[in-house]
């Protein structure tokens, strides 16, 4: 019987294919947070489009581990697409408000950006770690927009220090797990 470490590491190929998942969010999340600076309105759209690219994304992360724990893909994906359909319901509310005149395009992008952030925490539960860490990353994000006026340069800065964070992290993990072709 294989320890959970082994399970974790039996498929390099999932593990790249997730890491390369995070770090399309996250170039993704950086794009809009520059869409954003550029045209409220058009940043806007571009996160309420960000609530289904994560979702679609989630569920592939979700399934190419049902795949290699060997879990009921038909449960994963009804798990995933309730947890995301909660998630639209409240971005078509931010939708409204922003609508009624309650709140600008900025605002509502960076609401929608703070929805984002926790259902991808919240996600990060059942797919894994770097999921939450990518939530922290978009609600630090949002914060850094708020307060910060050149914040494309921060941002940016996080974003690389998050991905590279991850590879350090990966690497490490699967060298004192024994993975470690070196």
């Amino acid at each position: 019987m294989q320890n959970d470490t082994d399970d974790e590491f039996a498929s390099p190929r999932h593990i790249g294919l997730e890491e390369a998942v995070f770090i399309i969010l996250v170039i993704l999340s950086l794009l809009g947070i520059r869409i954003t600076d550029y045209s409220p309105h058009d940043g806007y759209g571009y996160w309420i489009m960000m609530v289904f690219v994560f979702a679609g994304l989630s569920i592939f992360v979700s399934w190419l581990q049902s795949k290699a724990k060997e879990q009921d893909i038909g449960e994963i994906v009804k798990l995933q697409a309730m947890h995301w359909l909660h998630t639209l319901i409240i971005v078509g509310a931010a939708f409204l408000l922003n609508k009624s005149g309650q709140l600008t395009d900025t605002g509502a992008s960076l609401v929608i950006l703070l929805l984002l952030a926790l259902t991808t925490m919240l996600d990060g539960y059942r797919i894994g770690w770097q999921f939450s860490l990518l939530g922290f990353f978009l609600a630090s994000c949002a914060i850094v927009v708020a307060y910060i006026e050149h914040f494309i340069w921060v941002t940016s800065g996080l974003g690389i220090l998050v991905v590279a964070g991850t590879f350090f992290w990966n690497y490490w993990l699967r060298k004192n797990a024994g993975f470690d072709d070196a």
